[in-house]
C-alpha cells in the first residue's frame, strides 16, 4: 500500500477544500495560488497523485479527487481539526494560535492514536472554530449554518463557527466579544455598505460586512 508524504497530503487537502467551494473541477492555478507555489511545480505534483490514483487530472481541465483521494483528504481534516480541539480543550490555547501547529500534527499517521484522540475529546462534532469534524468513516456532522450578512433585522441565532481563521480575524472577534457560543440579535443591515449592527450581552456591536460574512450563525439554538 503506498504512503502520502507531508507535500502530497497537503495537495490533498487543499484540493479538497478547493472543490468544497466550487462545482467542477478545481484549476491548476487556483492550487498554486492556494499553495504558493508556481503552476509548473503543481503539475508536477498532480502527475504525482494522479499515478498514485488519488486524483483525476487532465490536462487544461482540472483536477478532482477520486474516492481514495477524497477519503485520504478527510482522513487528514479530521486529524487537524481533533488536534485542534485538543490543544484549545485540553492545553488550553487560544483559537487563534492552534492552526499551524495542528497543521504538523495532521501528518501523523496512526489510525490508532486518532480513535484514541477521538475517544478522548468524548467524540467532539466540532473543532474551535465551529468546523465539523468527520467520524472515522468520512462522515461530516450536519449542522444549519447562515452567514451573518444574510440575516435580517430582529432576527437572533447563536455563533457556531467561522469560515475565516487567520489570527488577525479571530483575534479581532475576540476583542469584540463575538466567540463561539455567543447568542446575538441583529438591529440592523446598512444598505449601503452591508455593515451589521448587533445586540451582544445588551450592547450594541458594529461589524463590517467583511467581518459579518465569515461568522456562522445557527438559528435554531
Amino acid at each position: 500500500m503506498s504512503t502520502t508524504s507531508y507535500s502530497e497530503e497537503n495537495y490533498l487537502k487543499v484540493i479538497y477544500h478547493l472543490s468544497q467551494k466550487s462545482s467542477g473541477a478545481v484549476q491548476t492555478n487556483t492550487i498554486a495560488e492556494n499553495i504558493g507555489t508556481k503552476p509548473a511545480s503543481v503539475t508536477d505534483m498532480l502527475k504525482k497523485l494522479a499515478d498514485k490514483r488519488l486524483i483525476d487530472y487532465v490536462k487544461y481541465q482540472g483536477v478532482s479527487l477520486t474516492e481514495k483521494g477524497q477519503l485520504t483528504a478527510i482522513g487528514i481534516v479530521r486529524k487537524h481539526r481533533l488536534w485542534e480541539v485538543f490543544l484549545v480543550d485540553k492545553l488550553k490555547l487560544k483559537w487563534d494560535e492552534v492552526h499551524e501547529i495542528a497543521e504538523e500534527l495532521e501528518h501523523i499517521n496512526s489510525d490508532l492514536l486518532v480513535e484514541r484522540l477521538d475517544e478522548y475529546l468524548g467524540r467532539p462534532k466540532t473543532d474551535p472554530h465551529g468546523d465539523s469534524i468527520p467520524d472515522k468513516d468520512g462522515k461530516f456532522h450536519a449542522v444549519n449554518l447562515t452567514k451573518l450578512n444574510e440575516l435580517s433585522a430582529g432576527n437572533t441565532g447563536m455563533i457556531v463557527g467561522v469560515s475565516e481563521h487567520s489570527s488577525a480575524y479571530l483575534k479581532h472577534l475576540e476583542k469584540l466579544g463575538l466567540t463561539l457560543g455567543k447568542e446575538i440579535q441583529v438591529v440592523e443591515v446598512v444598505e449601503f455598505d452591508g455593515s451589521v449592527e448587533l445586540i451582544l450581552e445588551d450592547k450594541k456591536v458594529n461589524i463590517s460586512r467583511d467581518v459579518a460574512k465569515h461568522i456562522l450563525v445557527n438559528e435554531e439554538f
